[in-house]
Order: structure tokens, then C-alpha cells, then sequence
């Protein structure tokens, strides 16, 4: 039988499916993982007095709100509004920092958003004070920040670096007018360029840019442009995200007419553009979405095989614990999950009463880490050793996994197309079946079957 082609590969795996950003996914926490396990949670982690932390700050502001964005944001002009918010997010960090009892290393930081560069310099240095007043920044740690390009001022770089940010992440999305218009997001190319090449000046060593393929009024040539445009500028890192179109979990998507979306097939090309423009240029393709220069630590990590990612992304840096703080934030805590709430005056209220503001969390069982573990494997370095993962947890993979791998390697299943192969002791995702390794993980969610039918998930390409 002659091998499927990559369009007739995205028609029958091309599906509604989780992107993994946690196992198990968001839409499994509950509210029965309240503050009080939270706490115990922080007690539990106190314990490991010189281990890392990841920290993660939510700043959730924006000026106005793009119609395709799936972030979880507040869009106002009442800079008043973000001023008292840094109030509570002082608050939180406070609390933390007591409940973790001196425990203080942090190994990865970064804030999100929202627009974190919607905030005043002065705002900026408030908040970077407030988190070292509690928490030791490593100095060989990872310090990013997601910037807007279209708000962020010459100054406010400048305050970051001099703060010890080294990282940047910069949307951009596309750099089509037409395209602009559609999802309410105004760039300006030039100003864009000039802003990139400024963080450079101010020696930022790791700068990302974001593009977004699948939007409306996307055509090949004009994102082709685009791609061009961005690989000119050689940042280190660049992600390209589908655009996930989830009108009933996100309803200003409402306000895209499904008719400019591109099609399937359109949509293949626009992803295939930015692979091929990307590879020639040099970069090397980094688990799913992102690319990056072969110097790059995040490629060194996954030519190795040791590339992690946690809510905040791909990263070298590995932390057992995530502390995630201010509005809708999730951290990782000994083995459970934790969310904060998402709207304002919630938050406000658990913390002028002392508690942490928690909606919503869950705790994993020894089966969920042993899937996370696999799926993480392969969202991250493409391959699970079998072996490591039956020394990890003290199971016989052959049994405990007989089900997943015998869909895998059914007719007319993944093995067949050439998307994964299955050795003695390992399972890879095979370059065919890179852009498909989402479809690979679904195999060994244990929850996904619950939700066949509903509308929870975008789609994989």
C-alpha cells in the first residue's frame, strides 16, 4: 500500500485534542481540590528546603482585547484597575513565602500575561522587588517575559534587563494588514523590527517571536512575507501556533467569520511554509510548535534527549515544584495541580481574608504520573525509553500498556502511516509524525474517551 501523503495524513488524524500543556488537562480539575489542599501541598513542598521552584507571575492586562486571542485577560484602560491588582499579587507571593518556610531558590521566572509591559516601569520594578523580597533568583536562571510590541516602550526594556530578564517573547502573529484587521491586532512591521533589534542592543541572549498560522484572511504569499520578514531578524527561538478556534470557551471569537478562516488545505500549506522556511534557514524543530538555532540550549536539550516543559512552555530547567500566582494561574505542587480563581473580586476576597485564592486544582494519581510522564516524553524529546519508565514506577510497560500500544500498531494506525515506531525497549515519534505527536499522546489519555463528541477541545492541526 503506498504511504499516505502529509494532506491525507491530516484528514484522518486532523481531530479535537488536548495540547498537553498538563496531564491530566485542565478540563479534569474540579473544585474538590480546595485551598486546604493547597495547603497541604505547600507543606509537603516546604520540606524540600534547597529545591528548585519554577515561579510564574500572571499579568493579566491588556489594553484591548484581540479577537483570536484564547489567553485569559482583562481589557481595560483604567491603569488604576492593574495598579491594585500588583497590591494582591504582593499579598499572594507573601502568603506563599510563609507557607513555604524559607524555602526560596527559584531556578525559572516568568511572567505572562495579558500584556505584562501594559504596566508602568515604576509597576515593573514594584513587582520584581516584591517577588526577590521572598524568593532567591539563581543566577544562571531562566527570567523571561512575553512583551507586546505595540505598547512596549524603549524604557521598559531597558528597566527588564537591568532587572535580569533574559528572555524575551515577542507576539507577533502576522505581519499582514488584511490579516490584522481581521483579528483586531494593529503591528507595525518597522516598529516591530526596530524594538527587536533594540532588546538586542540591551544584550537580551534569548529573544522568541510568536507567529500564529490558520487565522482569518491568512493566504500563503502574504504569510510567506511574514516567515520571510522573521527569519531576517534571526531570533534564537519561534514558535508557530495553529490558531484554536473555540468560539464556545472563548465567545470575542464569535466576532471572526468562520468563512475567513483558511481551510484545511490551506492551512497544511501556511504550516509547511513556516517548517520549510525555518529548517533551510538553520533552525531545528523543538517538540511541537517551536523552532530554534542549533546553539540554542533548548536545542542542545532535545538533541540530548533532557528538553522539559511545564505551563510556562519548553525549558531546560526543571523544577518538582511551579508556583503560579495571580488571577487564573496554575501551579504544580507535589504531584497535584492548583488553580487560582479568574475573576477579579474573587481574588481579591480570598486574599483580604488570608487565603489562598483557589477555584479549582487536582490531585494526580499514581497512574496520572505515569501517563504525564510518557506524554511529557514525547511532547518534549519524541521517544520514551520503556525501560527508565519501568524502573520509575515499578510496572511492566508490555501489560500496562498493552491497550495504547496495540492501537498504535493497528492496521491502518500511526505505526502504519509512519508516524511512530515501536522498538523492543522504546516508542519515537518518527519526523512524519512530528506534526501529529498531539494524535500520539491522545493514545494514552485515559480521560479523552469521556469527552468524544463534546465541544472541550480545538483541533490537533
Amino acid at each position: 500500500m503506498a504511504a499516505l501523503s502529509t494532506a491525507d495524513l491530516i484528514r484522518q488524524y486532523d481531530r479535537p485534542g488536548p495540547r498537553y500543556t498538563s496531564y491530566p488537562t485542565a478540563v479534569e480539575f474540579n473544585a474538590r481540590f480546595d485551598e486546604a489542599a493547597y495547603r497541604g501541598r505547600l507543606q509537603a513542598a516546604a520540606s524540600d528546603v534547597d529545591g528548585p521552584l519554577s515561579l510564574y507571575v500572571h499579568l493579566p492586562f491588556c489594553q484591548e482585547r484581540c479577537t483570536y486571542c484564547g489567553c485569559s485577560i482583562i481589557a481595560t484602560k483604567r491603569r488604576d484597575v492593574a495598579r491594585r491588582y500588583l497590591d494582591y499579587v504582593e499579598r499572594e507571593l507573601e502568603l506563599l513565602a510563609d507557607h513555604l518556610h524559607g524555602r526560596r531558590r527559584v531556578v525559572q521566572c516568568h511572567w505572562g500575561g495579558g500584556t505584562p509591559t501594559y504596566s508602568s516601569p515604576a509597576e515593573l520594578e514594584r513587582l520584581h522587588r516584591a517577588v526577590t523580597r521572598h524568593f532567591d533568583i539563581d543566577s544562571g536562571s531562566e527570567c523571561a517575559v512575553e512583551i507586546d510590541p505595540r505598547v512596549t516602550t524603549r524604557e521598559q526594556l531597558q528597566l527588564l534587563r537591568s532587572l535580569g530578564f533574559t528572555r524575551l517573547s515577542m507576539g507577533v502573529q502576522d505581519f499582514s494588514s488584511d490579516v490584522q484587521d481581521a483579528i483586531g491586532r494593529h503591528q507595525s512591521r518597522q516598529g516591530t523590527i526596530d524594538l527587536y533589534e533594540f532588546a538586542r542592543t540591551l544584550g537580551f541572549s534569548s529573544i522568541n517571536l510568536d507567529l500564529v498560522y490558520g487565522l482569518p484572511r491568512q493566504r500563503p504569499e502574504t504569510f510567506r512575507t511574514t516567515l520571510d520578514t522573521v527569519v531576517a531578524l534571526r531570533p534564537d527561538r519561534i514558535a508557530t501556533y495553529s490558531y484554536a478556534h473555540v468560539p464556545w470557551l472563548r465567545p470575542h471569537q464569535r466576532r471572526i467569520a468562520t468563512a475567513e478562516l483558511p481551510d484545511p488545505s490551506v492551512k497544511l500549506e501556511l504550516v509547511g511554509n513556516a517548517i520549510d522556511t525555518f529548517t533551510a534557514a538553520g533552525y531545528v524543530p523543538i517538540g511541537m510548535d517551536h523552532f530554534a538555532l542549533p546553539d540554542d540550549e533548548l536545542a542542545i536539550a532535545a538533541s540530548a534527549g533532557v528538553l522539559h516543559r511545564n505551563f510556562m512552555g519548553y525549558t531546560t530547567r526543571r523544577a518538582a515544584d511551579v508556583l503560579g500566582i495571580g488571577l487564573s494561574a496554575i501551579g504544580d505542587v507535589r504531584g497535584a495541580f492548583a488553580q487560582n480563581v479568574k475573576k477579579l473580586p474573587a481574588y481579591y476576597e480570598a486574599l483580604d481574608r488570608g487565603h489562598f485564592p483557589i477555584e479549582r486544582g487536582y490531585s494526580l494519581s499514581v497512574d496520572d504520573l505515569v501517563r504525564r510522564h510518557v506524554i511529557t516524553e514525547l511532547m518534549c524529546n519524541l521517544h520514551v525509553d520503556w525501560r527508565s519508565v519501568e524502573i520509575r514506577f515499578g510496572l511492566d510497560v508490555d501489560s500496562y500498556f498493552a491497550p495504547e500500544l496495540a492501537a498504535l500498531a493497528a492496521p491502518g494506525g500511526p505505526v502504519d502511516d509512519g508516524l511512530v515506531t515501536i522498538g523492543p525497549g522504546s516508542l519515537d515519534v518518527t519526523a512524519r509524525g512530528r506534526l501529529f505527536v498531539r494524535t500520539v499522546c491522545m493514545h494514552f489519555d485515559r480521560y479523552l474517551p469521556s469527552h468524544v463528541g463534546r465541544p472541550v477541545f480545538s483541533r490537533t492541526i
